[in-house]
Parts: C-alpha cells; sequence; structure tokens
C-alpha cells in the first residue's frame, strides 16, 4: 500500500502524551525513523517523564520535550505558537492522552457508582482535550504536504459495539471524542484539505492504564507496547484520503460508531 506521506522526504512530529506507555513507544521508534527530522513530545509531570528527558538528552536537536496539560487551554495554545516559532509545518501529531483512572476515579460498574465530578474529569482528558488540540495545532497543519492528526480512541468508545455496558464516563468520553473528532475531519477538509483526521484503537496494551484490567484478556490479545505501536504507525501509514474523519482498529478495519 502506498505510504500516506510519500515524497515527503522530512517530517516534523508531535507526540501528545508522550512521558510512557505508548505515547512513550511512539517517539521511540519515530526517532528511529530517518524521515523524521524532529519529535516534538508533551508530557504532564517531570516526576513521570524522567525516560522522556532523557531520551531527549540522547537526541539534543531531533526530541523536544515541553510540559503541557491539554486540559488547560492556556498551556496548549502557549505550547503551539512556540512550535510556530520553531517549526514552519508539521507532518504528523499523535495525541495519546488518557485516563480510565485516577485517584479516587474508577471504571463504574453500576448507575450506583455514577458521579459528575468524576464524569466531568473524564471528560475533560479524554474528550475536550483532543478537540483543544485539533483547535491549535491547525495553523501548523495548514501547508501543501500531506499530514495527519491521529488521536488515541477506544473501541470501547464505539456506540454500536457496547453490549456488555458499565464503565459509563471512559465509554462516554470516548465516544466524546469520536465525535469531536469527526466534526473536526470535516473543517480540516476545508481549512487544511491535505490532513486527515483518524482516531485509533490500540488494542488492549500492556500499560499502566490497563494492567488493572488484564485479568482476563487471553495472551494472544495482551499487545506490548511495541507491538501496538508498530501496528498503529502500519495503519497510519496506509491511509488513504478517504480515510478522514474515520475510526480505525489496531488491524486497519473501520470500528463502528
Amino acid at each position: 500500500m502506498v505510504s500516506w506521506f510519500e515524497g515527503v522526504r522530512s517530517l516534523d512530529v508531535a507526540v501528545v502524551g508522550a512521558s510512557q506507555g505508548i505515547g512513550f513507544g511512539f517517539v521511540r521508534h519515530l526517532l528511529n525513523d530517518d524521515r523524521i527530522r524532529c519529535v516534538y513530545a508533551t508530557y504532564r509531570h517531570p516526576d513521570s517523564a524522567q525516560p522522556l528527558l532523557e531520551l531527549a538528552q540522547s537526541h539534543p536537536t531531533r526530541l523536544r520535550c515541553f510540559s503541557v496539560d491539554i486540559t488547560e487551554e492556556s498551556q496548549v495554545e502557549a505550547w503551539t505558537n512556540t512550535l510556530q516559532k520553531e517549526v514552519e509545518k508539521l507532518h504528523l501529531a499523535i495525541n495519546c492522552v488518557g485516563i480510565l483512572q485516577e485517584g479516587e476515579i474508577q471504571p463504574e460498574k453500576s448507575l450506583r457508582q455514577i458521579d459528575p465530578d468524576r464524569l466531568l474529569r473524564y471528560f475533560q482528558v479524554n474528550s475536550i482535550g483532543g478537540i483543544l488540540l485539533a483547535k491549535h495545532l491547525l495553523p501548523l497543519f495548514r501547508h501543501g504536504d500531506r499530514s495527519l492528526l491521529a488521536t488515541i480512541s477506544a473501541k470501547i468508545g464505539s456506540i454500536g459495539d457496547n453490549s456488555l455496558g458499565g464503565w459509563y464516563g471512559y465509554r462516554a468520553s470516548k465516544a466524546a471524542l469520536n465525535m469531536f473528532l469527526r466534526t473536526a475531519a470535516i473543517e480540516y477538509s476545508r481549512k487544511s484539505p491535505q490532513t486527515l483526521v483518524v482516531m485509533l484503537h490500540p488494542g488492549t496494551t500492556d500499560t499502566r492504564l490497563s494492567r488493572p484490567f488484564q485479568r482476563n484478556v487471553p495472551p494472544e490479545k495482551l499487545f506490548s507496547i511495541d507491538r501496538t505501536v508498530t501496528q498503529l504507525l502500519d495503519v497510519m501509514d496506509g491511509l488513504t484520503a478517504d480515510d478522514s474523519g474515520q475510526f480505525f482498529s489496531w488491524d486497519g478495519s473501520r470500528l463502528p460508531w
């Protein structure tokens, strides 16, 4: 299959939520790609970003790290303004930020556990942060080269696929993320027609996010970070112009809304 980036010899890339897990895996893989000129990576807390910051010391010209909380629009705007001063255009941005549990926030098993403040936190991180990135990254995508804005979503956010129930906040916030970006893809098609906007389901990956919920996952369905990143990069590389606004699984199949 023809690579979406065929003909682009030097790529500038942003990885949002790169301190650990899938995001950090993307950074490591992208640094091994000779097409990549520079990776602009974000993290939230320096305490959890030490491997990323150490990697940046080994790649001082190809990996730039920034502290950004994507739930704070002022921080997203300041970061993208900085990028515009350092680079003329982005070719790829991958948003890997998301929460499943955080402090007292746990996936709800029943309606009795619904709590408005916890629901708001799910939406803040999993939904609103993603659309803020789409808003502020748009100027960096408005150029003549092919480009891609990809966001890690989750199959559990598919309304059509929901047959088990539970996990209200996580499901709903991922479904909202999909709608936000499906809508953004339509606007991007007018304002930045060479940019694809897609949502990606990574499969169950052996990360801190999924670790408490892996007990019933068959070994063959639990992916290493390296495998997940490789599979998703293959999906992204094989996209076509008709794929913008779509929701893809790790194997390249389209998922129902």
